[in-house]
């Protein structure tokens, strides 16, 4: 596989990301994320498309949450503490969190937050495709790269508004079909 222009290969001096994780904050702080109350609509493991007014979640929410030294940290701990609607990503978004959070120890923090269903992953097939390939055409000035494509495209098609991101810039950018901006969180 070649490496893509905009990420040179791994050297010394473009070392794997870290998280800040280590095994003994990573149960700390997936204890943040499992203590969270039931949410009043609903909960994300009960959620069904067009059932209530799900939320997005972007992989900077995802990371900063299990990751004490990231500056979003506090402010997304905060967030999700008032979020009362199910909270939702999908696979594109779960894959950068993985790749960005890099220990074994956050990772597997992450999957606890997938598995108990306080973060559900939405659907996304190869009919999905042609929709994030569009997408990506349309902003790729900025660029728009999978995981936002994917989060834009599922938006639209399960007509959520609303985006837990750290990323306001491109998110502020994007827009949903006949429906306008996304109302951006925290």
């Amino acid at each position: 596989m070649t490496p893509s222009p905009a990420l040179p290969p791994r050297t010394a001096s473009r070392p794997r990301p870290t998280s800040g994780c280590g095994p003994s904050s990573a149960s700390s702080k997936t204890a943040i994320h499992t203590s969270r109350r039931a949410p009043v609509l609903g909960s994300a493991s009960s959620w069904r498309p067009g059932s209530v007014r799900a939320i997005l979640v972007d992989a900077g929410p995802l990371v900063a949450l299990l990751s004490r030294k990231d500056s979003h940290h506090e402010e997304i701990v905060a967030a999700i503490k008032k979020i009362e609607g199910p909270l939702v990503t999908v696979w594109p978004v779960l894959v950068e969190a993985m790749y960005l959070l890099s220990t074994w120890a956050a990772q597997k923090a992450l999957w606890e937050i997938m598995e108990t269903g306080v973060v559900r992953l939405l659907d996304l097939d190869e009919t999905d495709a042609p929709g994030m390939k569009s997408l990506m055409e349309k902003y790729k000035d900025l660029p728009m790269d999978l995981a936002d494509a994917a989060l834009v495209h599922v938006a639209a098609r399960e007509d959520i508004r609303t985006v837990l991101t750290v990323d306001k810039r491109d998110f502020g950018v994007y827009r949903l079909p006949r429906k306008g901006r996304f109302t951006l969180l925290p």
